[in-house]
């Protein structure tokens, strides 16, 4: 059986990671490469890296700070933000980086995910989605979840992976940073629909999240969560010994 992952996120702005509750109130945290260096050192399957007001800025991706965290750490590392074309994944790609995270360059030129994934591999390309409910249905939002697109998030998804994503990040606005748990019911959905993996994102509170987690939804392959491993609300590797303890296959 396939390990599940744990994924640390780093939201970086102005080269410093901060973390907010539903894509709001950002507050400082720490330093991403002590951070990186951090989880890399301490049990993490992989990190995610995201420059997050690069898309909403209009601005490209701070390549300095992303360089020198792909330096110090010693697993896969996935980055995102400001990546609007093909040149962008490249650039990123050349400081090290081992995936590309598409998702407003991805709404605003849809071809960009089949253009990347033809010169670099599916596996090289994740489109992440910020999903939020808005009149019953899973809306996709942009610009680090400020703009609805007024997108079917299934729909939007199911078209992704068709044109070559390789992965796919499921950030649900609804429950990021409140800690009550991933949203298993969007989760559900987007797991019955594709075959690619998918990696929970938004709203773990506690170690007993990630169980539940994979208990219910055995087909989605990652947990991906960024206060409670920064504030050691949750430690990596006491979560990966718990989930073990639950017959959840992890990489200890």
């Amino acid at each position: 059986m396939i390990t599940k992952r744990i994924i640390p996120c780093l939201d970086v702005r102005d080269g410093r990671v901060v973390k907010g509750t539903n894509f709001q109130g950002l507050r400082d945290v720490n330093s991403p490469v002590e951070l990186a260096r951090y989880y890399s050192d301490h049990g993490a399957d992989e990190l995610v890296f995201y420059d997050i007001t690069a898309s909403a800025e209009g601005r490209a991706l701070f390549t300095d700070i992303l360089t020198e965290v792909a330096s110090t750490i010693f697993i896969p590392l996935t980055v995102g933000g400001g990546i609007n074309e093909v040149s962008d994944f490249e650039r990123v790609l050349q400081c090290g980086a081992d995936k590309v995270s598409v998702n407003s360059g991805a709404i605003r030129n849809p071809n960009l995910i089949e253009e990347a994934a033809k010169r670099y591999g599916d596996q090289c390309v994740v489109l992440s989605v910020d999903a939020k409910r808005v009149d019953g249905k899973y809306t996709v939002f942009a610009k680090g979840g400020r703009e609805s697109t007024g997108m079917d998030a299934l729909e939007w998804i199911r078209f992704g992976v068709d044109h070559g994503a390789g992965e796919i990040v499921l950030n649900s606005i609804d429950t990021d940073g409140v800690k009550g748990g991933f949203d298993l019911e969007m989760l559900r959905a987007v797991s019955e629909i594709v075959s690619v993996p998918v990696i929970a994102s938004g709203g773990a509170g506690k170690a007993a999240d990630f169980i539940t987690l994979f208990e219910t939804l055995p087909q989605v392959d990652a947990g991906l969560a960024a206060s409670i491993f920064h504030f050691g609300e949750v430690k990596i590797p006491e979560l990966k010994a718990l989930l073990a303890q639950h017959n959840i296959p992890v990489r200890l």
